[in-house]
């Protein structure tokens, strides 16, 4: 029998959202899943799983009851012939990678941090760049799915494919999912080069940019016109790095630091800080190769506040400048560095903020420097309005201040997918503050 634990506190790697759930559980398999819903059910409580907490909103967050599956962390199979790996949902990605390394595979595609789970990856939409490839979600080829009721459902687009296609970006509000299939690739070398360029050259030659390279993305630093542009391909030569670590990493990073805390007191010297940092850290030509796993992801170093939105890809340019033109407009708006610009293709996963059009993810942060919150209600704002003008769509674990209203919008498929949600869920278990705001 699985055992519970009060007196839990739970907070998400960013500090911005937490939680004490009445009744805390660590199941180590399916049957002990089964054992929390049924008490749920007896108690009529409220169940949300949770994985490496990484999300930046409370999309994870309950006073019912809380399932961390990190007990659920096995490889469970390599197909090696078809190159697909089937896994428990508790595993991490920081574990996963060099499990599939040693059988030759790798997934093509990664998200920017490792320490989160694969049901958590999936469930919340995260994405990467690269024009060719979809959100990390379009990688599952089948799951497994246990609903509140205690039933589990086998999931692929030959089996229960409504609730596959729900299932893949599932909200945390579907069920429990159980394992995950991905399908892999070979393992491979990614090789980078990063250079300077200006927003306008970058947006004028946008597609260009776009064909060059597999892994195309590039960062704006706010209240200047100065871009990163970054390439990322697969490549054969030996792992090398270009970069002074020493310098441009650890002691940059520290200063860096040091300066946002100052400009918590003079906000005025953000447009300053962000053009120095350019300047250090950015304004040369980089090149470095390293392993698939190890190019995608980095250690976030900071704390911080996140929004995220998937726009149409065309919009990219419209939307970037009218950012560039409300900063500029209102010099009492300040917002950190870097906007961080990825593309993503189209799916057909319900509630994927890719349904159905090719898109460009614009990535906006305010640090938090020391853990010390800094004014940002006022840039959030600007921007939410900006993504909703040009047809954005909130990435799921961000926050944003949208509603049932927005969604029903935004999403084609939006009634479909609570249709499958009240079916699967009738009574709500896995409903919490964050969802009620979705679908009511």
């Amino acid at each position: 029998m699985v055992h519970g634990y009060k007196g839990v506190h739970f907070e998400n790697w960013a500090r911005t959202y937490s939680c004490c759930p009445e009744m805390y559980f660590q199941p180590s398999s399916q049957e002990e899943v089964r054992e929390v819903l049924a008490l749920a059910r007896q108690q009529n409580k409220r169940v949300k799983v949770v994985g490496g907490g990484h999300s930046p909103s409370d999309i994870a967050c309950t006073d019912g009851f809380m399932i961390h599956l990190g007990k659920m962390n096995r490889l469970l199979q390599v197909d090696t012939e078809k190159k697909q790996v089937t896994v428990e949902a508790g595993i991490l990605l920081a574990d996963l990678h060099p499990q599939l390394d040693k059988h030759g595979l790798a997934l093509s595609n990664l998200g920017a941090v490792s320490d989160v789970t694969v049901a958590g990856v999936i469930g919340s939409g995260t994405h990467n760049t690269g024009i060719a490839h979809g959100i990390l979600a379009t990688q599952v080829v089948a799951l497994t799915l246990m609903t509140a009721s205690g039933t589990v459902l086998e999931c692929s687009k030959s089996s229960h494919e409504d609730v596959f296609q729900a299932a893949r970006v599932h909200l945390g509000c579907l069920g429990v999912i159980l394992t995950v299939t991905l399908q892999c690739v070979p393992r491979f070398h990614l090789h980078e080069v990063s250079f300077p360029s200006t927003l306008g050259e970058v947006l004028d030659h946008l597609d260009e940019h776009l064909q060059k390279s597999e892994y195309f993305r590039f960062l704006w630093f706010p209240h200047s016109d100065s871009v990163s542009v970054i390439y990322q391909d697969r490549s054969s030569r030996p792992p090398f790095s270009s970069a002074s670590w020493f310098w441009d990493y650890a002691i940059g990073y520290y200063l860096l630091e040091f300066l946002l805390w100052l400009s918590t007191f003079l906000p005025s010297l953000v447009g300053w800080i962000n053009r120095c940092f350019f300047w250090l850290l950015f304004s040369r030509k980089k090149e470095s190769c390293r392993i698939s796993y190890q190019m995608l992801t980095y250690e976030c170093r900071f704390k911080q506040h996140v929004q995220d939105w998937a726009i149409p890809r065309e919009k990219t340019k419209e939307a970037l400048l009218g950012l560039k033109a409300a900063l500029e407009a209102r010099p009492q708006l300040v917002a950190h560095f870097p906007v961080e610009v990825r593309f993503t293709r189209a799916d057909d996963i319900l509630m994927s903020p890719c349904f159905g059009r090719d898109s460009c993810y614009l990535n906006i942060i305010m640090y938090r420097p020391y853990g010390k919150d800094v004014p940002r209600l006022d840039y959030w704002l600007t921007y939410e309005a900006i993504m909703k003008k040009v047809g954005g769509r909130p990435h799921w674990a961000k926050a944003h201040n949208c509603t049932r209203k927005d969604f029903e919008e935004m999403y084609p498929a939006f009634p479909k997918f609570c249709a499958i949600r009240e079916r699967l869920d009738p009574g709500g278990m896995f409903l919490n503050a964050y969802l009620e705001k979705v679908f009511y």
